[in-house]
């Protein structure tokens, strides 16, 4: 009487390297959908949001190109103004998304997050790029106002597509930067009042609102390691043509987005405890 072999154990293939890519851009993908879904039931929220750069085009930018205060040589100030309000407004979308991630732990959506298959940095990417996604459907409305101002825009697709770039690259840096202090302070509170406290800062210690080389030593050296003030450099370069250090700007923002992604997801499982 013979005896029937048990069969071998399924061996899973290793999908490789570039498997794993595939499957984590997917991940990233499907959770920035997730986000952005969030979007379509809150519209309002972009045009409130709106406000605050549309008046820092139309008085401050008005203002100061008429009275010819800050130099910017043969740029009209209100052209060389309105891609540091570009980079603003992408700004102060990202730095308050970790009360996102508060509430997401409050209401225990965090834990269930966590314990899927999905990497903590493909959760922390997402949420990275749709504070980016978000950024680039404001910028479209600051662009439209710049534009009826009379700002020299680009018409040319390929810059308009970098600039695009520029702007996810940095708003998703900041998202990340936002996440890493909800999971160092734990408090939608603290957070609130860190963010409040950093985001001027971050805004005037930038070439956002006039040329480096107006600064005093201290803050040029703070403009120098400052995310915004590369994200700014690209913006101006694509938009109005002023001369820009366009690939130490784009690594800059790459690093610098990659390595805020990683502290994110090492802060991720701190904020769900």
């Amino acid at each position: 009487m013979s005896v029937p072999l048990a069969a071998p154990p399924a061996v899973s293939a290793d999908p490789g390297p570039l498997g794993r890519l595939r499957v984590l851009i997917a991940r990233v993908g499907a959770m920035c959908l997730v986000e952005l879904q969030k979007l379509r039931r809150d519209q309002t929220e972009l045009l409130t949001r709106a406000i605050q750069p549309a008046l820092w085009l139309l008085i401050f930018g008005e203002t100061f190109t008429r009275l010819k205060a800050i130099p910017t040589g043969s740029t009209p100030y209100l052209d060389y103004l309105a891609p540091g309000i570009l980079a603003q407004s992408a700004l102060f979308i990202a730095i308050f998304y970790g009360i996102q991630i508060i509430w997401e732990r409050d209401a225990g959506v965090l834990a269930k997050l966590l314990v899927t298959p999905t990497p903590r940095a493909a959760l922390v990417a997402g949420k990275a790029f749709a504070a980016g996604v978000r950024a680039l459907v404001q910028a479209l409305m600051v662009l439209i106002l710049a534009a009826v101002l009379g700002v020299g825009l680009t018409v040319n697709p390929l810059k308009l597509l970098a600039m695009a770039v520029a702007l996810v690259l940095g708003s998703a840096f900041f998202c990340c930067l936002s996440i890493v202090i909800a999971g160092i302070v734990l408090s939608r509170e603290r957070l609130m009042g860190i963010g409040q406290a950093i985001t001027m800062p971050l805004f005037f210690g930038s070439n956002a609102l006039y040329p480096v080389d107006l600064m005093p030593s201290w803050l040029k050296v703070i403009s120098h390691v400052n995310p915004l003030s590369y994200q700014v450099d690209a913006l101006r370069g694509l938009l109005i043509g002023t001369p820009a250090h366009l690939g130490l700007d784009f690594a800059v923002l790459a690093v610098a987005t990659a390595a805020a992604i990683a502290v994110a997801s090492g802060l991720l499982g701190r904020l769900a405890r």
